[in-house]
């Protein structure tokens, strides 16, 4: 299986599709019609060299994701919002102070609060829980606890924002985005019914990522000791852009290699991802299949690497089409 390079988030009631610098938005919206948006975003990391440099660029893709991604949840929620009024004082303060850049301010405001949420609670808390423990383990066993903790943490966390009704059909787009992207990296045509027939688990996504992190970060802060508390707090923020490069490298291997082993290795983030993924309702897949044919042409890229002919995937498109009418 080759990997197609795309990727994507789910948004409310909908999905984020990206092709190099261009990215989509397709969202079902409450009068059920699909709104999609394109544009571009290049980001940090398409500003130089050095910061597409293995285990360099892993740090700033993830700042890209984390950027874009709070931006197209933003415009998506933007069609569930009740009607507003007359903005507050507040608001129109910061309209007069930042202008048109208003925009820009609250998305780096919110990814800024995001990151400080969630270094405190997966890696400042289970590094404070397990010092506790310190004087009845060693220090391996006790970065390992650490490591433990946080993968507790993260699980009961998910479950927790699970039960809620937005989030439970969040992951269920999410599994649509996977659907899609295994369906055109088996070189199957982008139907409703070949994308439902896919699978809901992808080596590339972001919840492996972040078990690459946790469990890498185990072997990290094993080698890395310090002694006191606040300095061992300060160790674990200052070392996260390390880790996450580390495991940004792996997760690329994971999504290009098909050797035994890296599969191996690779499971247990399939596992996870039963957490954050859900299958979804056929109605959402048409939203995936939108935000995927507004960026990737996803005809060409089956005709040229899995031999699929034009006629073949035409047939199948159509004969759907027709199905629906």
């Amino acid at each position: 299986m080759r990997s197609s390079g795309i990727g994507g988030q789910a948004v409310i009631e909908g999905i984020m599709m990206k092709n190099k610098e261009d990215y989509a938005v397709a969202v079902r919206k409450p009068d059920g019609e699909i709104q999609v948006e394109k544009s571009s975003y290049a980001g940090i990391s398409g500003k130089s060299k050095f910061f597409r440099l293995p285990f360099v660029r892993g740090i700033f893709n993830l700042a890209d994701s984390l950027a874009l991604g709070t931006k197209t949840l933003t415009f998506s929620a933007g069609f569930y919002e009740e009607e507003e009024g007359e903005p507050g004082k507040f608001e129109k303060f910061l309209t007069r102070v930042f202008g048109e850049k208003l925009e820009k301010v609250l998305t780096g405001v919110t990814v800024l609060l995001s990151v400080v949420f969630a270094v405190g609670l997966f890696m400042l808390l289970p590094a404070w829980a397990a010092d506790w423990m310190k004087t009845w383990m060693p220090e391996w066993a006790v970065a390992v606890l650490e490591g433990l903790l946080r993968i507790g943490i993260f699980i009961g966390y998910v479950l927790l924002i699970s039960r809620m009704e937005d989030i439970r059909r969040t992951f269920m787009y999410h599994g649509a985005e996977h659907k899609c992207i295994n369906c055109i990296e088996h070189g199957l045509p982008l139907t409703v019914e070949n994308v439902m027939k896919s699978s809901k688990q992808h080596k590339r996504c972001g919840t492996s990522f972040l078990l690459f992190v946790m469990v890498i970060s185990i072997f990290c802060f094993m080698i890395i000791r310090v002694d006191t508390m606040w300095l061992k707090l300060v160790s674990r923020v200052l070392l996260i852009p390390v880790i996450a490069g580390i495991s940004y490298e792996f997760l690329r291997l994971a999504g290009n290699s098909e050797n035994p082993v890296v599969n191996a290795l690779s499971r247990p983030g399939l596992w996870l991802q039963n957490l954050t993924t859900k299958e979804p309702e056929e109605n959402m897949v048409p939203v995936a299949i939108a935000a995927v044919e507004a960026v990737f042409d996803w005809r060409s890229w089956e005709e040229e690497n899995c031999g699929l002919k034009p006629a073949v995937m035409e047939a199948a498109v159509s004969g759907e089409e027709a199905a629906e009418k």
